[in-house]
């Protein structure tokens, strides 16, 4: 066994199911080796950022380790932004990358990719990667490679990986998975115990839910937990799309000011607020009309739990949910009597097109055809997602980073199958696009929906005077054929309906529709986000 196929078999014993690459000289041995080994598919993309984003979105969609393959230096430092977001968003992603042998290294000359030094990308990453390694060395490599795989997996965030390209074809032995981390189980109980008693004192007590109960494969659990406790329940912003699954589980996305406001008012009111695996940030809590006093809060969050004044330090939120619901007894099993939904209204068929008779025409194709799972940038269509009915969903809630919702819907349906609907702004789609090129080779034909109304529209909401916020018309329609999709020019509500009838019809190819929105047209959403955080940046 060389060293690339003990690397591939512990990636794929972690959940990994295939390697999104762009091959570079440092990186061809590599290259090479994990298409000859057929052990993970490798699928080939345009852009780097394109590259991670796609691997991001299949950890995130199917649960274990994401993995993108890259060069030395140009590459790699490319990537810099995905796994930056990765670690913001705590995305198990694995970065592969080639690199000098150690006989380059050492030949006094300056090496092309090089930036300062040959270990510049190296000290770069430690910045975004939470383990790290250099397999340089064939009678370490195994040790190295288990620990740095399970510490994305434990840790729930990046790792980086760093290829020597000498070391590829070098004979290894095979990969044995870290020791189990130990857990105190007293101290889980106790914190159990305590956290159980707060809520129970609690008048209003209310579970807020985050990215990381997602990360952890312990949605069901949690779900269980609040039934058994009768907690109502919302998502973060983050968290959107988490319990989509479960008929009624909760009462929407928190929004603050920019939400609906007798959740808002739950939410801040609660003397009991656990925050379950939610990150404190300002695009979940920014908006919060009376600032949230997180002291007051049980935070469960990166193994810590906070309540109060007290703190509970190596808490695994996985073992502090099972030790909860062996303390909390099954209440009778309750017969879910769902009445069927109506069907959405969608506004007159003349209509000009706004985003909130596109989540209203989206909706009614998720009610006659089954729930698809959204790839979503950032921008007014992640406002106008927050709109659609409960799906899968992924976006950069936090970190915000635009040219996500493209690549990610394709991470999304090669890793899982299902066909993605993308919601994309054509400044983002302006980004990264352009890997639609390449969805007939990854087998892929999602429905994508571009807000095309020639603006960085959702930048003007906050300083509307500047002109850098002008775009241009782009023909995104006409550029689909191109790419070999299909595109639909969209300028009213009926020719919205018929265009996503059509589209979700096609399959094989990818289906875009090019969303005409007049400027300044903005889903009500948004407008009351951009009101609050204005209105509450005066007050302080």
């Amino acid at each position: 066994m060389n060293l690339t196929q003990a690397l591939l078999h512990a990636l794929k014993a972690r959940g990994a199911t295939e390697i999104f690459g762009i091959p570079g000289d440092f990186a061809l041995p590599l290259f090479g080796a994990i298409e000859d080994a057929n052990i993970l598919p490798l699928y080939t993309l345009s852009h780097e950022p394109g590259l991670g984003f796609a691997a991001d979105a299949a950890a995130r969609a199917r649960g274990g380790l994401g993995v993108a393959a890259v060069t030395y230096g140009a590459g790699a430092l490319n990537m810099i932004n995905p796994m930056a977001a990765a670690y913001a968003e705590r995305v198990p992603l694995v970065m592969l990358s080639g690199a000098p042998a150690a006989h380059e290294a050492s030949s006094g000359l300056l090496l092309h990719h090089q930036v300062k030094s040959l270990d510049s990308q190296w000290r770069l990453l430690e910045e975004v990667t939470v383990d790290r390694a250099r397999l340089d060395d064939v009678r370490t490599a195994p040790a190295l490679i288990a620990r740095v795989l399970d510490q994305a997996l434990r840790r729930s965030g990046p790792v980086y990986l760093e290829i020597p390209r000498d070391m590829p074809l070098q004979a290894c032995d095979l990969s044995e998975p870290s020791p189990e981390q130990i857990i105190d189980r007293e101290r889980v109980a106790a914190c159990a115990d305590e956290l159980l008693e707060r809520l129970s004192q609690a008048r209003r007590p209310f579970m807020l839910i985050g990215v990381e109960i997602r990360r952890y494969g312990i949605e069901d659990k949690v779900a269980e937990l609040a039934r058994r406790l009768t907690l109502p329940v919302a998502t973060t912003l983050m968290g959107r799309g988490l319990f989509a699954h479960c008929h009624g589980a909760t009462l929407g996305t928190y929004l603050g000011l920019a939400g609906e406001p007798s959740l808002s008012e739950q939410v801040e009111n609660s003397d009991g607020l656990l925050l379950m695996g939610a990150v404190v940030s300002d695009s979940n809590f920014a908006v919060s009309a009376q600032r949230i006093d997180f002291r007051h809060a049980i935070r469960v969050w990166q193994g810590r739990v906070e309540m109060g004044h007290h703190l509970y330090t190596d808490v695994p939120i996985d073992a502090l949910v099972d030790a909860m619901l062996a303390r909390v007894a099954k209440p009778p099993q309750l017969r879910e009597t769902a009445s069927p939904r109506p069907l959405p209204d969608v506004p007159a068929p003349e209509q000009p097109l706004d985003p909130s008779a596109i989540a209203a025409a989206v909706n009614q194709l998720m009610m006659v055809h089954g729930p698809m799972p959204v790839a979503c940038d950032v921008g007014d269509c992640l406002f106008t997602a927050l709109d659609l009915l409960p799906t899968d969903f992924l976006a950069p809630g936090y970190y915000a980073t635009m040219g996500y919702g493209v690549p990610a819907g394709l991470g999304l349906q090669v890793s899982t199958g299902r066909r993605p609907l993308i919601l994309v702004g054509d400044g983002a789609f302006q980004m990264t696009g352009w890997e639609l090129g390449n969805a007939r080779a990854l087998g892929c034909d999602p429905v994508v929906l571009v807000f095309n109304n020639a603006s960085w529209e959702m930048l003007r909401m906050f300083q509307p005077n500047s002109r850098f916020h002008d775009r241009g018309e782009w023909d995104f329609a006409a550029m689909a054929g191109g790419m070999g999709g299909v595109g639909y020019r969209v300028e009213t509500v009926g020719e919205l309906v018929r265009a996503l009838a059509l589209a979700h019809a096609d399959r094989g190819r990818f289906q875009l529709l090019d969303l005409r929105l007049a400027p300044g047209v903005l889903s009500p959403t948004l407008q009351r986000f951009v009101a609050a955080v204005k209105r509450l940046s005066m007050r302080s």
